[in-house]
């Protein structure tokens, strides 16, 4: 599977985003997805997953309740819903899937569970 992750801007703080990562070459409803994030001179981060069917969701603690993510399988596309940003969400966002062989179901939260990846999308907010 190919992801195209967009959406990504410049903002100010308070302000809103939504990004978004379309799937090409298999249908994304195969996959759980995730949202991870690299800031300048940081370690990759998790943001947050999906599951298969969108029926379970799961965030990193400097996000939840400010970010969302959903998906669209008859679109074949994940969404980051971002709210009330803040400059510390300033980063490269990256999409990624994984069709759960690679320790998914007990660590979703590892970037090494995920086996696809797409290019980042740059999110800048300003202070």
């Amino acid at each position: 599977v190919q992801l195209q992750a967009s959406g990504g801007g410049l903002v100010q703080t308070g302000g809103s985003l939504r990004l978004s990562c379309a799937a090409s070459g298999r249908t994304v409803s195969r996959y759980a997805m995730g949202w991870f994030r690299q800031a300048p001179g940081k370690e990759r981060e998790f943001v947050a997953t999906v599951s298969k069917n969108g029926g379970t969701t799961y965030y990193a603690d400097s996000v939840k309740g400010r970010f969302t993510i959903s998906r669209d399988n008859a679109k074949n596309t994940v969404y980051l819903q971002m709210n009330s940003l803040k400059p510390e969400d300033t980063a490269v966002y990256y999409c990624a899937a994984t069709n759960g062989d690679r320790g998914y179901s007990y660590a979703p939260d590892r970037g090494n569970a995920y086996g696809y990846w797409g290019q980042g999308t740059q999110v800048t907010v300003s202070s």
